[in-house]
C-alpha cells in the first residue's frame, strides 16, 4: 500500500483519479479548500488535509510522508473577466506543489498540465516537442503555460522529481462540460450550429492510467501528452449520433461569421455585468482547433487508448442516467 497525496480531489479527473488509486489500495490524502469540499472527500474514506493550493506550508505539511503526489488541481474555463483565481491556480499553485513536494521529500510529483501548452501553430500535428507558437489562445492557455514553465523552473531549482501529463479534452462519464457539453447538447437538440474543427479528446479512464503510468515509470523532467482521439466535429457528432441513435446533422457556420457572433454575445453580456457564455477567446480556440499526437504515452509508459466508440457509448449512457440527456 502506497501513501499518495492529490491535490484537484473533487475535480473531473482528480475524482477518477483517488477512485483507482483506493481500488488498488493506497492511502490517500486529499487537499480540501472548504468544509464542503472536506466533507465529500472524507465521506469517500480519504484523509483529509485542509489547505490552499498555493500555500506551500500546508501542502508541505500535507505531503510529509507520501511516496507520490499528484497536482491535479486547476481552473479550466473561458471566457473570464478577471484572470487571477486562475493565475493563482494554474501558476502559483503548480510552484508551490513542486516546491511542497521538494520540502516534504516527496520522491516523485506528477504535474496535470494540459495539452493546450503545446501550442502549436494552425494546421500541424503536435507532439510534445512540437515549438510553440508565441501567443495564447485564451486566459487557460497562458496561465497552464506559465504554469507548467515555472513548475519545470522549480524542480530544477530544487531538485525534485517532477513529470508532466498533458491531457487533451477529457471525456467521458462525469464530464458535462467543454466539448462533453457540447455533445449533449447536440444530441439533446438544444444545440445545432457548430465549426467544424479538429478536435483531440481522451477518455477519462486512459488519462487515469496515464497519470499512474508517468508516476510508475515516467520520466523525470519530461512531459507526456495523454490523447486518444483526434476528429473533425463532423466526424465526433456523426459517430455520437450512431451511438445515441439519435437523428440529427449539425450546421455547420463559416468561422468569420462565429468570430463576429462570439464577438458580439460577449459585448452584450459584458456590459450587462454578466457572464457571457460565449466569446472571442472560446471561438478563437475552436477555430484553430487541436491535433495532437498521443503515442509517446503508448511508446514509454504503455498506455493503451480506449476505442473512441466506447468513450462516446459510455458518456451518452452516463448523461442519460443523470438526465442530462433527454433524448
Amino acid at each position: 500500500m502506497a501513501s499518495v497525496f492529490v491535490t484537484g480531489a473533487t475535480g473531473v479527473i482528480g475524482r477518477a483519479l483517488v477512485t483507482e488509486l483506493i481500488a488498488r489500495g493506497d492511502d490517500v490524502t486529499a487537499l480540501a479548500r472548504s468544509d464542503v469540499a472536506a466533507r465529500a472527500l472524507a465521506d469517500r474514506g480519504l484523509r483529509v488535509a485542509r489547505g490552499d493550493i498555493a500555500d506551500e506550508a500546508a501542502l508541505a505539511r500535507a505531503m510529509a510522508g507520501c511516496e507520490t503526489a499528484f497536482n491535479v488541481a486547476g481552473v479550466n474555463t473561458l471566457c473570464v473577466s478577471d484572470p487571477r483565481e486562475m493565475e493563482r491556480a494554474n501558476i502559483d499553485g503548480a510552484v508551490a506543489a513542486v516546491r511542497a513536494a521538494a520540502r516534504a521529500g516527496v520522491p516523485r510529483l506528477v504535474h496535470t498540465s494540459s495539452a493546450a501548452t503545446i501550442g502549436e501553430p494552425a494546421g500541424t500535428v503536435a507532439d510534445e516537442w512540437t515549438g510553440h507558437r508565441g501567443w495564447y489562445l485564451s486566459t487557460y492557455e497562458r496561465t497552464k503555460t506559465e504554469g507548467e514553465r515555472a513548475a519545470a523552473m522549480a524542480a530544477r531549482e530544487t531538485g525534485q522529481d517532477l513529470v508532466l501529463v498533458n491531457p487533451s479534452s477529457v471525456q467521458g462519464p462525469g464530464r458535462a462540460s467543454g466539448t462533453g457539453r457540447l455533445l449533449i447538447s447536440f444530441l439533446d437538440g438544444r444545440l445545432r450550429a457548430f465549426v467544424d474543427t479538429y478536435v483531440s479528446m481522451v477518455d477519462i479512464r486512459d488519462c487515469v492510467e496515464g497519470h499512474l503510468l508517468a508516476a510508475a515509470r515516467g520520466v523525470a523532467g519530461e512531459r507526456y501528452l495523454l490523447s486518444g482521439i483526434r476528429v473533425t466535429v463532423s466526424e465526433a457528432l456523426a459517430l455520437a449520433s450512431e451511438v445515441a441513435g439519435v437523428q440529427g446533422r449539425p450546421r455547420l457556420i463559416p468561422g468569420r461569421l462565429a468570430s463576429i457572433a462570439g464577438g458580439v454575445v460577449e459585448y452584450a453580456f459584458r456590459m450587462r455585468g454578466r457572464q457571457p457564455p460565449v466569446c472571442r477567446e472560446m471561438v478563437a480556440t475552436l477555430l484553430h482547433g487541436h491535433r495532437y499526437d498521443g503515442s509517446r504515452a503508448e511508446r514509454e509508459l504503455g498506455l493503451r487508448y480506449t476505442d473512441p466508440r466506447e468513450t462516446v457509448l459510455r458518456t451518452v449512457e452516463w448523461a442519460r442516467s443523470e438526465g442530462l440527456l433527454r433524448a
